[in-house]
């Protein structure tokens, strides 16, 4: 048999399969090899002799593979078995596997994978299957030193070899992994955060920055915020929901309070709304446009522009109304005093003005004063037990002994009241001004000395006289 080139082998050396022919006399036995893309793998057609044609032989094959390069990965038992079958049957074999190569593996490169942790999902439902909207958030934030991804290792690739004995480089694969971007760093192939704060991804670069703006409202949108920096709103704060924040608070509409803390400032365009329980704390000063059913408390200055209506409004400093703002109703504690147009109106419930005195003593002076109450009725009811005859005197043992401690306790908590006392006056300078008119029925507290408004007064400043131990006024 004769050996000749495929004739359209240069037309073919671009396209994904190459078939090279053994040619032979026209009855005499065929084969066919075509090769795959790369030429990983080579296929065989085994075609028998047809009248008096010689059949394919193992030699014959194995000679055409010589000249054709296939060198690698024969698979000798499959070609041996298709030579037969093909004689012996007097039919085509087609499609054999007559050699295949190794394929290479590819190298992965190293890259930052992004902590699965904070890819943010839905809202979780608790176990009755209810979910509170409220509490979930669209933001991802983090806390300082958090890992935000983690490194990859190389994994190296392999080469391949084909059929021709040829090796094939491996490929390198590049994953779309994260870069660290501000206020991250690289700590012992961790990517992590070098402060609390948002998580912000800017296509693949994490970037953590210490403040958080809201487009929008605070609603079902948003859930309650939590955050360790500084918070902007740019609207309003539905009813339900909570805002809790490290730095300060800037709210550029109306605040619908359920329960809001921040550890700065709060500033509020649109005024305080309250229902029930509403709660405001601030580290900070609080700036608003009106405080209504409200219990407010700021370690510094509150400044409202109008109205301060039926709230508890405490403050380690001033309050500051200016010449409009007036009290309507409730509570107010400011150490250093305040300033507004009015206190109090002529129908509603009276207006109690306490100044001079640190509110945050005087509420723990009332737990305390609590606590002695309580105290005190087991300690009488303790003594009833004991002096009861009928008593058995195993049983009055112990409960002397219980009577003993609670006594200690009893004298212990009225130490305490005794010093706080003396810390509740804490600015004797303290200065009630009002421009307009405090009404009748209000009372005003400086330093624990009161008062009483019978009749309504006009353009007046109050004070304490430690000379004679009273408020007096001043006319402005």
């Amino acid at each position: 048999m004769k050996e000749a080139k495929d004739a359209n082998k240069d037309e073919q050396q671009d396209s994904a399969e190459q078939k090279l022919v053994l040619t032979v006399e026209h009855d005499d036995g065929n084969l066919v090899v075509s090769f795959s893309e790369n030429e990983l793998e080579a296929r065989g057609d085994f075609s028998p002799a047809t009248n008096n044609g010689q059949p394919l032989t193992l030699e014959s094959v194995t000679n055409f593979l010589y000249k054709i390069s296939v060198s690698y990965g024969q698979r000798w038992e499959e070609i041996e078995e298709a030579i037969l079958r093909c004689n012996l049957n007097h039919h085509p074999v087609k499609n054999i596997v007559i050699a295949r190569g190794d394929a290479p593996s590819s190298e992965i490169a190293e890259f930052f994978e992004m902590n699965p942790v904070l890819v943010k999902g839905g809202p979780i439902a608790d176990e009755s299957a209810q979910i509170d909207y409220r509490s979930y958030s669209p933001f991802v934030i983090v806390r300082k030193d958090q890992a935000l991804a983690k490194m990859r290792k190389r994994k190296p690739g392999k080469p391949g070899k084909n059929v021709r004995g040829d090796e094939i480089p491996f490929p390198v694969i590049r994953p779309e992994g994260v870069t660290g971007g501000e206020n991250t760093k690289t700590v012992d192939g961790l990517l992590v955060s070098e402060i609390n704060g948002q998580l912000i991804k800017s296509g693949n670069v994490l970037n953590v920055q210490d403040f958080l703006v809201i487009k929008g409202s605070v609603g079902y949108s948003t859930g309650n915020i939590i955050f360790p920096g500084d918070v902007t709103i740019e609207g309003g704060v539905a009813a339900g929901f909570k805002i809790y924040t490290g730095g300060s608070l800037t709210i550029k509409q109306t605040l619908d309070v359920t329960d809001v803390v921040t550890k700065g400032d709060l500033s509020v365009a649109g005024g305080m709304i309250g229902r029930g329980d509403a709660l405001v704390k601030s580290g900070g000063g609080i700036k608003t446009k009106f405080i209504e059913n409200c219990r407010v408390a700021a370690r510094k200055t509150i400044t409202v522009d109008s109205d301060i209506i039926n709230s508890s409004v405490f403050t380690l400093e001033n309050i500051d109304m200016g010449d409009k703002g007036k009290i309507i109703g409730g509570d107010i504690y400011a150490v250093k005093g305040l300033k507004a147009a009015g206190i109090g109106k002529k129908t509603g419930k009276p207006t109690k003005i306490h100044c001079g005195v640190d509110f945050t003593v005087q509420q723990e002076k009332e737990k305390n004063n609590s606590q002695l109450h309580i105290l005190a009725a087991k300690i009488a009811k303790l003594r009833e037990y004991i002096a009861d005859p009928a008593l058995p005197e195993e049983k009055r043992a112990p409960m002397r002994e219980l009577l003993g401690r609670l006594e200690q306790e009893q004298q212990a908590v009225s130490v305490k009241i005794a010093e706080l006392l003396g810390r509740l006056n804490s600015d004797e300078s303290a200065v009630v001004e009002i421009t307009g008119e405090i009404a009748s029925g209000t009372l005003i507290e400086i330093c624990q000395t009161a008062l009483y408004v019978p009749e309504p007064i006009n353009k007046v400043r109050i004070k304490l006289d430690k000379a004679s131990g009273r408020l007096v006024t001043e006319p402005l």
